[in-house]
C-alpha cells in the first residue's frame, strides 16, 4: 500500500484516520481503552526487544511528536493567546478521552511548563511499575507546545501513575538551540 505521496509505504497524512462514520457504521468512533493500550504496548515490546529501551523511547518520543503536530494542525489550529490554546486543547482532549489536562506552571517569556494529564489514554489505571511509560506523550506535548509557540520544546515526564503518582506531570522547557 503506497501512501498519498508514493515515496515511502506508511508516511503518514490525517486522511489515514478514515471516514469512520464510512468504516464503522456499526461500531462508530469508540473502542475499548484495553484494545489501544494492546497495540501500543505490544508494539513497545516488540522494538524494545529489537532496539534496546532507549531507541524504543526515541521512537515513541518521535511517533508522540508527529501525531502532537498533525493533532495542532487539524484540531487546534493557530490560537495567539496562551490561555485560549490551554482552553481549546483542554476542551478536544477531554472531548476525545485523551486525558484532563492542567497547567501548574505556565511562564511562556521563560519558555517554561509545567502540565498534568489526569486519567490518561496511556497509563492511568495500569499496575504500579517504577518507571514513567508515557514517552509518546513527551513528543505529544513538545509538538503542541511548538505549534503554539513557534518555538521547539523538550519535554520529559517527571511524575507517572506507573512510577506512583495518581496523575503524569510533564515538565516543558524552550530548546535554547
Amino acid at each position: 500500500m503506497m501512501t498519498k505521496d508514493n515515496t515511502r509505504k506508511y508516511r503518514f497524512f490525517w486522511d489515514l484516520l478514515g471516514n469512520i462514520e464510512l468504516g464503522r457504521p456499526n461500531l462508530g468512533q469508540h473502542a475499548r481503552i484495553e484494545m489501544y493500550r494492546l497495540m501500543q504496548y505490544s508494539f513497545r515490546d516488540v522494538l524494545e526487544q529489537h532496539l534496546g529501551a532507549d531507541e524504543t523511547d526515541r521512537i515513541f518520543y518521535e511517533s508522540g511528536y508527529l501525531a502532537g503536530k498533525e493533532f495542532h494542525q487539524n484540531l487546534i489550529g493557530p490560537v495567539e493567546d496562551i490561555n485560549d490554546f490551554i482552553k481549546k486543547l483542554q476542551s478536544v482532549l477531554k472531548e476525545l478521552g485523551v486525558g484532563i489536562l492542567r497547567v501548574e506552571e505556565a511562564d511562556l517569556e521563560e519558555g517554561r511548563f509545567i502540565i498534568t494529564v489526569a486519567e490518561d489514554l496511556d497509563c492511568s489505571g495500569l499496575p504500579e511499575l517504577g518507571a514513567q511509560l508515557c514517552t509518546y506523550d513527551e513528543g505529544f506535548i513538545a509538538a503542541l507546545l511548538e505549534g503554539f509557540s513557534g518555538k521547539p520544546f523538550t519535554v520529559k515526564e517527571v511524575d507517572c501513575w506507573c512510577s506512583g503518582d495518581r496523575t503524569c506531570r510533564f515538565s516543558a522547557t524552550v530548546n535554547e538551540g
